[in-house]
């Protein structure tokens, strides 16, 4: 295993991905045979992962313009209509770690068809949903397939392209389809919604997810075993601690930040983590290798990520009732006004590669963070007269760009360096990151909307809402930002 770079500088290096020379022998793992993979149609194989990786992305949204349908079809009542989105935020997020792992140990092909295949049938269960209990049991189930499937896409994604310009386009678009597949799952749900049912928002998941599932097994090759005994400490405490962070971070704007289920939540939380840190040193096979965040740059793309994905899914959360509430949108319109972000991302993702080549990966998440800054500021400017051109559009567009400069950077530097061994670990630990992000994002500009609220006008508030989406962005610069600083001395002091 070799890490491939194309910087002479060696500490600011514009990407890093896992590259494997030659398939490496076989070998015998347990009882049985691995090798590395050499899948004969490589295009088709990326397409296959990718498909899996957009559908487990989708969900996180598609949804979300149909709750109205779902609340009025099926008897939800106000305080629990959001669980149909925070259950399965809150198993996907909670069991990402521990979905890595099992890839790492079972196989990353293995744990991808049968995560798609758990998700795939949950997503039909959820369309036949006849209670609110149902649906949420459905949407839980969803989330635990996408925590077993997520974490071994970038694996695959990597081991299957046959070159190094194969694994930028790759990792290029594995940004897209995790940043703009987010928006899309808004156009998506709202043209469902619209023109069926809301419930069509869950069984499209079907007929997409069971061609993936019987064609993976054919071009997607698997991936080594790393053997080893199976950390079963590790397991419950990283996701025992994630879950309750995650329980506690969703109920914060309900329930209050100083509120006794918030701060006991997050307090297990702490405490399960804490003992995963001490549990990981004393292990000979840790379910997350404490050289993971050994690394400063990782530890910073981990932190960028948290950071960009929190303001990014906020915008989310507070646009869809703008352009509903105040702008009086439909479902689909609702979805419509997100596409110049959906395809800004797709655009910059076929662009990404050459921009990090060029530039850099801290230097093009800098630019991406400031870049996020100033749309949330715009956003920030509506008010009860703002049509979508004057106000809506344009950040839009600008949000889409800067989280195309972002993602493949962020995706690049975290994964740089890995191990085989450590792949699906290192993959789950930073999706993780990102739906931790996602969870701090929304419960925090939520609780900044709702101080700033005046009962029965949606408007107030929103300005200082979008002031802290832009605080996470700027943040996410000041941390590339340091990142280069860091690389730059550590070049100058490196011997010649």
């Amino acid at each position: 295993m070799t890490v491939s770079t194309a910087s002479r500088n060696p500490l600011e290096r514009p990407i890093a991905v896992i590259e494997h020379r030659r398939p490496l022998p076989m070998k015998k793992t347990g009882a049985r045979l691995a090798r590395r993979p050499r899948p004969e149609r490589p295009g088709l194989a990326m397409a296959l992962v990718l498909t899996g990786q957009l559908m487990l992305i989708l969900d996180a949204t598609v949804v979300n313009v149909a709750l109205p349908r779902i609340s009025a079809d099926l008897g939800f009542d106000r305080a629990n209509l959001s669980w149909v989105l925070n259950a399965y935020a809150l198993a996907f997020g909670g069991l990402l770690v521990l979905g890595g792992r099992l890839g790492d140990a079972f196989g990353r092909r293995r744990a991808f068809r049968l995560g798609l295949t758990v998700f795939t049938l949950a997503s039909i269960l959820g369309g036949l949903a006849l209670t609110p209990e149902m649906l949420v049991g459905a949407r839980v189930l969803q989330g635990v397939g996408a925590a077993l499937a997520a974490p071994s896409t970038l694996a695959l994604l990597t081991t299957s392209a046959p070159d190094e310009p194969s694994r930028l386009r790759a990792l290029a678009l594995f940004g897209a389809v995790s940043s703009g597949g987010l928006s899309l799952g808004l156009l998506l749900g709202g043209a469902l919604t619209d023109l069926g049912s809301w419930r069509w928002t869950l069984f499209i998941n079907a007929p997409i997810g069971l061609v993936v599932i019987a064609l993976v097994g054919r071009y997607v090759g698997e991936t080594a075993r790393q053997p080893g005994r199976f950390d079963v400490v590790g397991a419950l405490t990283a996701t025992g601690g994630a879950v309750a962070i995650v329980w506690s971070l969703i109920g914060a704007p309900a329930h209050g930040w100083v509120s006794v289920r918030t701060m006991s939540g997050l307090a297990v939380g702490a405490l399960l983590l804490a003992a995963l840190a001490v549990t990981e040193r004393r292990v000979s096979h840790p379910l997350v290798a404490p050289v993971l965040v050994r690394d400063r740059r990782r530890v910073g793309a981990l932190a960028a990520m948290a950071l960009i994905v929190g303001g990014n899914l906020s915008m989310f959360y507070l646009v869809v009732q703008f352009v509903q509430r105040v702008l009086g949108f439909g479902p689909m319109a609702s979805g419509l006004a997100f596409l110049p972000l959906s395809l800004a991302v797709f655009a910059m993702s076929r662009i990404s590669p050459r921009l990090v080549g060029r530039f850099g990966p801290t230097r093009l998440l800098m630019a991406g963070g400031l870049g996020a800054a100033v749309s949330y500021l715009w956003l920030s400017q509506v008010d009860a007269t703002t049509t979508y051109l004057t106000g809506v559009f344009g950040p839009m567009l600008l949000i889409g760009i800067s989280m195309g400069l972002c993602f493949m950077p962020i995706t690049a530097i975290a994964l740089g360096g890995v191990e085989p061994e450590h792949a699906g670990s290192a993959s789950g630990l930073l999706q993780t990151t990102q739906q931790l992000g996602s969870a701090v994002g929304v419960a925090t500009i939520v609780s900044v909307y709702a101080g700033h609220s005046i009962p029965g006008q949606f408007v107030p508030g929103l300005g200082a809402a979008f002031d802290a989406s832009a605080t996470f962005a700027a943040l996410t610069f000041l941390v590339a930002a340091a990142m280069h600083v860091s690389a730059r001395r550590q070049a100058a002091l490196a011997p010649a």
